[in-house]
C-alpha cells in the first residue's frame, strides 16, 4: 500500500467513524417514541375513561377530584371558564343532570415527559333530557392537559367545544 493509498484508507476510515458517531448522537437525542419511565400513549388515553366513569356516578364531586385544584376549565354547555374546584363542582352539578355517557371518535395523545401529557381529539356525548327522558348526541372537540402530581394523574387544562358544524 502506497503511502497515498494509507492516507486515503485513513480519511475514509475516519470519516465513516465521525458520520457513524454523528448518526448515533441524532438518534439517541431524539430519544425513541417512549422514553424510560414515561407513561405510554394507551395509558394517556384510558385516563378518560376513568373520567367518564366518574361521570356515570352522577356524583359532581367524584368528577371534580380528578381535576388538579388549579385546574382549568372550558367547559362544553357554559359560557364561564371554571379555574377552582368549586367552580368545577358547580358544572358537573349541571352538567350530570342530563347523565352524560362520552364516546371517544378520535384521539391523539402527546406524551411530553413522565409527569405531563396531553390528549386531544372529538368525543361524544349522548345526553339524557331529566324531565322527558329523550336521548340527543353532542358531539365535540376535546383537549386534556395531564400532569401527574403526587403519583396521580390530574387534568391541569381541559377543554371542550361543540363541534361548529354539527
Amino acid at each position: 500500500m502506497t503511502g497515498k493509498t494509507r492516507l486515503r484508507a485513513a480519511l475514509v476510515t475516519a470519516t465513516a467513524v465521525v458520520t457513524a458517531a454523528t448518526v448515533t448522537a441524532g438518534v439517541s437525542a431524539a430519544g425513541p417514541e417512549k422514553r424510560a419511565g414515561e407513561p405510554g400513549k394507551k395509558q394517556i388515553a384510558h385516563l378518560f375513561d376513568r373520567w367518564n366513569a366518574a361521570l356515570r356516578t352522577g356524583d359532581p364531586e367524584k368528577v371534580a377530584d380528578l381535576y388538579a385544584k388549579d385546574a382549568v376549565l372550558l367547559p362544553t354547555v357554559s359560557n364561564k371558564i371554571r379555574t377552582n374546584h368549586a367552580e368545577i363542582v358547580d358544572y358537573f352539578e349541571h352538567f350530570l343532570k342530563n347523565k352524560p355517557v362520552g364516546k371517544k371518535v378520535e384521539t391523539i395523545v402527546n406524551v411530553l415527559d413522565r409527569n405531563s401529557a396531553i390528549d386531544t381529539g372529538i368525543y361524544e356525548f349522548t345526553l339524557t333530557d331529566p324531565k322527558t327522558g329523550a336521548k340527543s348526541t353532542v358531539e365535540a372537540r376535546y383537549t386534556y392537559e395531564y400532569e401527574k402530581r403526587g403519583g396521580t394523574w390530574l387534568i391541569v387544562n381541559h377543554h371542550s367545544s361543540k363541534m361548529p358544524e354539527g
